[in-house]
């Protein structure tokens, strides 16, 4: 599941501004480093598999770009894949502040704070093409949280969510 619970705390900290939840969320990665070089090399063999025929002629040098290229093409768009999911989400809870901080694939920050009495996690049934949108309501605006998660994994954490913003209300 593309998110954990860090930090649940049932009791009060001693310290104040002490975390009493915290959830980390990221975008769902299927493709490992191995799967990612089996995947280039298989592209390879089967591009240079047809080329074999044309060994030695004028042919091949007029087609192994080509090939080359799409091995390239392939390469890249994984890559730009790889870069795209680096994003981590973290909510955060502490007695009197929920935070919600984003890292964006590029490295930038973003984040929203509220009051965390006042924080509610609101699911929208469809928003454009996602279903079961979810919104942290109750601060200076709307955030949308975990957009890259499923369905299913959206009403889980809303169900988290909401019960442990139940227990310090």
């Amino acid at each position: 599941m593309p998110y954990k619970v860090t930090i649940d705390r049932q009791e009060a900290p001693v310290s104040p501004g002490a975390f009493l939840y915290q959830v980390e969320l990221w975008p769902h990665q299927s493709l490992t480093g191995n799967g990612f070089v089996w995947i280039i090399g298989g592209t390879f063999v089967m591009a240079m598999l047809p080329l074999f025929a044309l060994l030695g002629t004028v042919v091949l040098w007029g087609i192994l770009p080509f090939a080359m290229i799409s091995v390239g093409a392939l390469w890249w768009s994984l890559n730009r894949s790889w870069r795209d999911r680096d994003i981590l989400e973290t909510f955060t809870v502490t007695n009197d502040t929920a935070r919600l901080t984003r890292q964006q694939p590029d490295g930038t920050l973003l984040t929203w704070e509220a009051n965390s009495y006042w924080v509610r996690v609101k699911r929208h049934d469809k928003v454009n093409r996602i279903v079961d949108y979810l919104t942290l309501e109750g601060g200076p605006r709307k955030v949308e949280i975990g957009a890259f998660l499923t369905p299913e994994e959206r009403r889980s954490l809303q169900a988290l969510i909401d019960r442990k913003l139940a227990q310090i209300a």
